[in-house]
């Protein structure tokens, strides 16, 4: 009895640790993602004309919530 206890522990605890292996993996891989995103934002901030694009942006995103409001 005791060895199919001590058994089932052991599985146990090797599952908890490929989750937790899984779970680092996975917090490294979201810091790798920001990483990659803020140094594409700051690559794009350089471009010619990303000034005038964010003030596009910005009124089409002012247009649609517009309607939005008026719909409901």
């Amino acid at each position: 009895m005791k060895t199919q206890k001590q058994s089932r522990i052991d599985a146990l605890e090797k599952r908890m640790a490929a989750m937790t292996n899984i779970i680092q993996q996975l917090i490294q891989e979201s810091t790798n993602l920001r990483t990659l995103s803020f140094g594409t934002l700051e690559t794009i901030k350089q471009m010619p004309g990303y000034d005038k694009a964010l003030e596009k942006l910005k009124e089409k995103t002012t247009e649609k919530n517009n309607e939005k409001k008026l719909e409901i």
